[in-house]
């Protein structure tokens, strides 16, 4: 590597301290609002079996197929970063033995992987914050799962977004609409692009998705599954709908929200931005009953969502991050161990601080400066004979000579 300039890989990207700030203020949110749900935070793995997407994502699914990082390791096991968190929970919580320990909530954050085009908010590894609730099966908690949703984007101020929800419908009723759908694309074959043709025979519902301009034009009159659901699904939408008004969430119907596997069923959701260009969905997720059955388990209802942590730290407003709260300032040789001792006496109390060194008063003022400090705790031998700290307020100029505890007091107000 001599002579040559060290770069990230294309799609992977370093987190420096101003993204991770953010990045913080969306986690801290989630903790927040998760915590007044009962959800409890679980740390899964980021190798998995390649086996477990294959089975749950599917082994035509672009993920699997064409984005997934896996590999054969020395042990001769075949595993992969993982794609996404929902598959993972599902293992954790067969593997856990907790099919019969009631209701489950968790949620979960960490970096997730898929070899994509890179584009705006879309990494090759991003950070994912996800919820699963296992074993719940009514309207009532999809609609708690949305309005926790909404309260956590709500918690971080993101203004400019829309909620849209459509209904799957279920093993029940979903074949004579599959049925009802390719009767309507095997007539618009022409009309519709290469691969939204490849979809037909193998996933027609992922065609409605497809954002190619003509193949939108073919589609407007395509019949859609929220048209022909079977009584317990039309009841279980109805309660969704009714829940999300008596919780004051607003939302929409967009009857043109899909996935792309069968295990999907009824509730399904998207909040959505126009601020990110086509790819404005910043939170999505859905019921998805089948899954835990599908990976060896007993059929087991559950709901969940994922959000990209990156995507979401985009949208944050620019409101300036607050600097730390005490640079010290240490004027000649004889006070810098005074200094310091004041230093960790502040940081005991739990404030953020900086100790400039000593040396030039200039370079020491300056370093105070570009730590955007608060306030400046200013020591020189009087203030050590004394016992006390000159602290200069920065934001209006104002010095006081005060004890640390008199500092502490009135930093923490």
């Amino acid at each position: 590597m001599a002579g040559k300039s060290l770069q990230s890989i294309r799609g992977i990207h370093d987190g420096l301290p101003d993204e991770v700030r953010r990045f913080q203020r969306v986690e801290q949110a989630a903790r927040k609002t998760f915590a007044t749900y009962a959800c409890s935070e679980v740390r899964l793995p980021i190798l998995e079996p390649t086996e477990l997407f294959v089975r749950s994502i599917g082994e035509e699914t672009d993920i699997v197929s064409k984005e997934m990082y896996s590999f054969i390791d020395q042990g001769n096991d075949n595993i992969c970063l993982r794609p996404e968190g929902t598959a993972g929970a599902v293992r954790a919580y067969l593997q856990g033995g907790l099919t019969r320990a009631g209701a489950q909530r968790w949620y979960y954050a960490g970096p997730m992987f898929r070899r994509e085009r890179p584009q705006k908010g879309r990494l090759r590894q991003f950070q994912q914050i996800g919820v699963e609730w296992f074993g719940v099966s009514g309207p009532v908690e999809d609609a708690e799962v949305l309005a926790m949703a909404h309260a956590f984007l709500t918690e971080l101020e993101i203004s400019d977004l829309r909620l849209e929800v459509n209904s799957l419908g279920c093993k029940e009723c979903r074949p004579g609409y599959r049925d009802r759908l390719v009767t309507y694309l095997d007539a618009k074959k022409e009309q519709l692009c290469e691969t939204c043709n490849a979809r037909i025979a193998k996933n027609p519902m992922r065609v409605l998705d497809c954002k190619v301009a003509s193949c939108q034009v073919a589609l407007r009159d395509a019949p859609e599954m929220v048209d022909h659901l079977c009584e317990a699904c039309e009841f279980h939408f109805d309660g969704l709908k009714q829940g999300l008004a008596a919780l004051a969430v607003p939302y929409v119907i967009n009857a043109r929200i899909v996935r792309g596997l069968d295990y999907y069923n009824r509730t399904a959701f998207e909040f959505v931005t126009d601020k990110l260009g086509a790819q404005g969905t910043v939170l999505a997720g859905g019921r998805y009953d089948g899954l835990v059955e599908s990976l060896g388990g007993p059929a087991t209802p559950a709901i969940g969502f994922a959000a990209g942590v990156e995507r979401l730290s985009m949208l944050l407003d620019d409101k300036e991050e607050r600097g730390i709260d005490v640079a010290v300032v240490a004027l000649g040789a004889d006070v810098l161990s005074y200094s310091l001792t004041q230093a960790a006496g502040l940081r005991a109390a739990g404030l953020s601080v900086v100790h400039c060194g000593g040396g030039a008063a200039k370079r020491q003022f300056k370093m105070a400066d570009r730590e955007s400090a608060r306030f400046v705790a200013v020591i020189g031998g009087d203030e050590m004979e004394s016992g006390k700290i000159a602290l200069k307020n920065m934001a209006n100029g104002e010095q006081q000579l005060l004890t640390l505890d008199e500092v502490v007091l009135l930093i923490s107000i």
